[in-house]
């Protein structure tokens, strides 16, 4: 029976030597927190790799799983059958594609680390049928950013790390690979100006948003100096408390995001930028609008069912939700 990806991890890393893990978990922290693209390889041998697999794969999944989620409910006709995982590591968009999607019957991850490939694949043996028959392929995109052809693309946790226009060589080659682009950084300013720019460069090819963004017009938070992003709350893992030495149960993953395809999609009415305000029979909501605008809505409880939507609506979530009236 497949098991969960924390359960699998925990199948495979445990008798890991913790202190190695500890020391390697650091010094990952500290490349990816530099801002800088690695000036070498960050997953250079199997202790690296078990340690982004321990403490990078639980967000990553849960990043991704929450963006498919929300490309869902803007294009419910979205049904890959094929995913390329670009710069995929130890696989953790493809467990999420292969969780969203049950019709996926064929995975490739790509990546320049043998050894976080290796470990992708003998967690994966735990995973879904699909994914534990996944192709795993060493691939250096600074040498050969050509893709193999797939129904979906995801490139997370990528373009940030990558020098001079290869950024643009990948999403260029994704285009021409897939019908499907899902790209997903950290929701840093750093991170949201490479989603930008893949944006900038899906739009350019003639393709169409899916989500977050409810129009296709340049982005008003850009413009103003401003970053959009979203927060997916996940549980951790006692061995990521350990990795991280963190006390909370919890964490906050910060994700900015695009996804695209050639097809235009039916775009909501609006999306929610930041948590909600809620105050006594009033609810503020930040809104990114259809007519390319940013700006706040006022929701009041004598709005009576929109009201009660507000009250519900999360950070990200779009709106208004379906079945709700777009005016009072």
């Amino acid at each position: 029976m497949a098991l969960t990806l924390t359960r699998a991890l925990e199948a495979v890393l445990d008798g890991e030597d913790a202190e190695a893990l500890r020391r390697a978990t650091a010094r990952l922290i500290e490349v990816y927190r530099s801002g800088a693209p690695p000036e070498e390889q960050a997953l250079r041998d199997p202790v690296s790799a078990a340690a982004y697999a321990a403490y990078r794969m639980p967000a990553t999944h849960a990043a991704v799983s929450r963006v498919l989620r929300y490309a869902m409910e803007v294009a419910p006709d979205l049904a890959p059958r094929s995913l390329v995982d670009v710069g995929g590591g130890t696989g953790a968009a493809a467990w999420a594609v292969a969780e969203a999607f049950p019709e996926v019957a064929s995975v490739e991850v790509l990546d320049a680390s043998a050894d976080a490939l290796s470990l992708g694949a003998r967690i994966a043996r735990n995973g879904p049928p699909v994914v534990a028959g996944a192709r795993w392929t060493r691939a250096d995109l600074t040498v050969n950013s050509l893709l193999p052809q797939a129904d979906l693309a995801t490139i997370s946790y990528v373009l940030g790390e990558l020098p001079g226009d290869l950024p643009d060589r990948v999403v260029d080659a994704s285009v021409a690979a897939a019908g499907v682009v899902a790209v997903v950084e950290p929701g840093t300013p750093r991170g949201f100006a490479a989603v930008h720019a893949a944006r900038e460069r899906l739009l350019g090819a003639g393709w169409h948003l899916v989500a977050p963004c409810p129009h296709e017009d340049a982005c008003p938070l850009a413009a103003a100096g401003d970053w959009c992003h979203l927060a997916v709350r996940l549980d951790r893992t006692a061995l990521h408390r350990r990795l991280k030495g963190g006390a909370l149960g919890h964490e906050d993953e910060k994700v900015s995001y695009v996804v695209a395809r050639r097809e235009p999609a039916a775009l909501p009415g609006g999306r929610v930028l930041r948590h909600p305000v809620t105050r006594k029979g009033m609810v503020r909501l930040e809104l990114c609008r259809a007519d390319g605008t940013a700006a706040a809505e006022v929701v009041s409880k004598r709005q009576g069912p929109r009201y009660r939507a507000a009250r519900h609506a999360g950070w990200g979530d779009r709106w208004p939700p379906e079945g709700t009236d777009a005016a009072d």
